[in-house]
């Protein structure tokens, strides 16, 4: 497979990782937004949440609650941001889902 979050999930490419299960991997964005930047992706691959089913619900909330969690565990106790880009016109450049999270700096909205 040629997805790039595909082959961080298969250790083909190195990533800082920060959190795995069965489910999900978190790692930290390579190009950070913020002092805490990281990611939250599903280890299956979904392109874009136009691709998500009801079957997905349960997963795409286990990847909110693990971005809240890791959140707050790496000192982002006074707000975080998480997002979900969905295709080029909502800032997708990966097509493997992926939650954003974002903390320790003040943010705004909306976003640039």
């Amino acid at each position: 497979m040629d997805c790039l979050f595909c082959k961080v999930v298969e250790g083909q490419i190195p990533a800082k990782k920060i959190y795995e299960d069965d489910q999900v991997l978190a790692f930290h964005d390579i190009n950070p937004q913020a002092p805490v930047h990281f990611l939250v992706i599903p280890k299956r691959h979904i392109a874009t949440l136009n691709d998500l089913t009801a079957d997905d619900s349960a997963l795409v909330g286990h990847m909110v609650y693990t971005g809240q969690r890791l959140a707050n565990e790496l000192g982002c106790t006074e707000g975080f941001r998480t997002v979900f880009n969905c295709n080029e016109q909502g800032g997708q450049t990966v097509y493997h889902i992926h939650l954003h999270v974002l903390g320790q700096r003040q943010l705004v909205w909306p976003p640039g």
